[in-house]
């Protein structure tokens, strides 16, 4: 999102400039990079906000060694645990954020400022509790409820807030403080990645503890649905499959088909059901439903091929199946991008079997290729695939294929569904030709935040 939309928000004639943690690649990418900032004390060490441009678009990076520049990624250590520090890496991000909107860097002030997930919520609680005269409205955007940012209570002086804070409608969270439980008090209007997901974080099974919350907001939460950068996923030109191909003429799908088997070492055949999956191996993402699930597909005679890496006991049973069913079945543990693209052009279809999915990328990236999506009822999986269900075919509208969350049963009927549909190539070829044209770039999403920017600017102002 903060790379692909910010310049569909500039073909909406609205000016972006991120801010962004001064991580080594950031750093390295940007031009410019003049100091327009100078904090000798930030969270523990010296720090400055440097102003430039990467890929075309405007930026402010906070460079700040003894928060960002270390090994490991931008979360987690080597040793794949958190960074301790991470609260006061981000409340530092979040302070930055408040000072730049109250216009005290660089002398420009945002109209409107968009923070995303935990880790730049403070944004929000910064602007409230400084009490500037003016300040610009914050939408704060949730991408993951089950990612929240909860911290011990007795961070907050060195975080900089008051103990006023520390209350149930402020930052108080069972005894701790959480980061996104701020930004959803204190901002101006919520959004997350899809109008279903907006709904679900509304009730007790999908609000992750924070429903009681979102329910005082339930006028100002919106879902927007996330799109995908269509320069890079774009099978006309894709560099990384094995040929090209587009939605009018996409008969060298079964070129790829062929390349992705075989470098799955599977037999090199057109005529079996090919279904893929790219993604974490976890219970979230329904993994266990997918292994229970499968043996469905083999004695169908179809063939599965999975990237990924996630839970180990996930990844020790792929690798068990790909041993029981060598010519059936095959797993990479792990992540290969060029692998994940011949994936989505080869693949007859994509399994997203997710018990919740706020949005979902996988499935956006296989309708654009034509790898027909076969999801989970939730969230963004649920607003981006069309059920083909007798009315949606009979409509010529159906993406693909729609089963209940959670159950292996409704999964293991929709693969008997889907490969009932495969064995008719007329019906199976337009529900894939549906998805092949269907909008999934960012332009959509770019024109309802840019008309949500602006009337709450409008609001601010009349008010």
């Amino acid at each position: 999102m903060a790379g692909a939309l910010p310049a569909a928000l500039a073909r909406q004639g609205v000016g972006v400039t991120s801010l962004v943690p001064g991580y080594r690649p950031v750093l390295d990418a940007l031009r410019g990079g003049e100091v327009v900032a100078d904090y000798p004390a930030l969270m523990g060490g010296p720090a400055v906000v440097r102003r430039g441009s990467a890929a075309g678009l405007g930026m402010f990076v906070l460079d700040a060694p003894h928060l960002y520049l270390r090994e490991g990624n931008p979360y987690l250590g080597p040793d794949g645990r958190d960074w301790p520090d991470n609260p006061v890496r981000f409340a530092a991000l979040s302070r930055v954020a408040a000072d730049i909107a109250q216009g005290r860097i660089a002398a420009w002030r945002p109209d409107i400022v968009q923070t995303h997930d935990w880790q730049s919520a403070l944004t929000a609680a910064y602007l409230h509790f400084d009490r500037p005269e003016r300040r610009p409205p914050v939408v704060m955007t949730i991408h993951n409820l089950a990612f929240q940012g909860i911290f011990p209570a007795y961070l907050l002086e060195t975080l900089g807030l008051p103990a006023a804070a520390y209350a149930m409608d402020g930052l108080e969270y069972h005894g701790s403080i959480g980061f996104l439980k701020a930004g959803l008090v204190y901002a101006d209007h919520v959004t997350t990645v899809s109008p279903t997901y907006a709904r679900e974080i509304l009730t007790p099974e999908g609000g992750m503890g924070l429903d009681g919350v979102l329910a005082t907001r339930a006028g100002q939460v919106s879902g927007i649905l996330n799109g995908i950068d269509t320069r890079v996923w774009d099978p006309s030109t894709d560099t990384l499959i094995a040929a090209p191909y587009t939605a009018k003429k996409p008969g060298a799908r079964a070129v790829n088909k062929l390349a992705l088997q075989a470098a799955f070492g599977l037999p090199q055949a057109p005529e079996p059901f090919l279904l893929g999956s790219v993604g974490r191996l976890t219970e979230q993402k329904g993994l266990d439903l997918l292994i229970e699930a499968l043996p469905t597909l083999l004695e169908m005679g179809g063939q599965f091929v999975l990237l990924g890496s996630g839970d180990a006991p996930f990844e020790d049973a792929c690798r068990a199946m790909a041993t029981a069913y060598p010519d059936r079945l095959a797993c990479r543990i792990g992540y290969d991008e060029s692998i994940a693209h011949l994936i989505q052009a080869g693949s007859d279809a994509l399994v997203v079997p997710s018990r919740f999915e706020p949005c979902g990328l996988t499935q956006l990236c296989a309708l654009r290729y034509g790898a027909v999506p076969i999801v989970a009822r939730v969230g963004g999986l649920a607003d981006t695939v069309i059920d083909a269900n007798p009315a949606a075919l009979a409509a010529r509208a159906a993406t693909g294929l729609q089963f209940t969350a959670g159950s292996s049963a409704a999964l293991i009927d929709a693969l008997h569904r889907a490969g009932e549909l495969y064995s008719d190539q007329r019906l199976w070829a337009a529900v894939r030709r549906n998805g092949l044209l269907s909008d999934v770039s960012w332009e959509q999403a770019a024109s309802q935040y840019a008309a949500l920017f602006r009337n709450l600017v409008r609001k601010q102002a009349s008010a």
